[in-house]
């Protein structure tokens, strides 16, 4: 090559290499998206160029990854899409579980509905007599479980009466 297209060439990429810097410049005034890509683009290069020249490349991570400063808009990096991305899909997976519980208890007030206007199932009133009913025959249950209880105390203490009045009335 001759030295005229090797400065060609030169001054070809050091054209390039600043209009990547413009346009990396205007992502970072104006928020704009701050990917390799989207720079390339802007600048009117191929990807490739950026990747060659590590320098700028570097430059592109480091403003994609720097937080915003006060009074400047927020760039959009990869790394926060991503987050968002991450943040969005553990809502929705909460937000799933939550409607099936929902649905789950809808279902359950939907059947008992049905089911009580269906007049297959007892009517509250008659539930509620009925518990009432099992729970009276349980306190007569235990009532005369207490009263032959106390029929055998009375029993039992009547036999030591009887004996008691014998030993008393027989002559020593």
């Amino acid at each position: 090559m001759t030295s005229s297209m090797i400065d060609g060439k030169r001054a070809d990429s050091a054209r390039r290499r600043q209009r990547v810097i413009k346009a990396l410049d205007a992502a970072l005034r104006t928020g704009g998206d701050i990917t390799v890509s989207a720079l390339a683009r802007a600048a009117r290069v191929d990807r490739s160029f950026l990747y060659r020249h590590r320098d700028l490349l570097e430059r592109v991570h480091v403003a994609a990854n720097t937080p915003v400063e006060d009074g400047q808009l927020a760039a959009v990096s990869r790394t926060s899409l991503q987050t968002d991305l991450a943040n969005a899909l553990q809502r929705n997976t909460r937000l799933a579980t939550r409607v099936r519980q929902l649905e789950k208890r809808l279902s359950g007030q939907l059947g008992q509905q049905a089911w009580n206007e269906s007049g297959l199932g007892a009517p509250p009133d008659i539930d509620q007599f009925q518990r009432r009913i099992t729970m009276l025959e349980q306190e007569i249950a235990e009532t005369r479980g207490e009263l032959e209880e106390r029929t055998e105390e009375l029993e039992a203490s009547r036999a030591a009466n009887r004996e008691l009045t014998r030993a008393l009335n027989q002559p020593h």
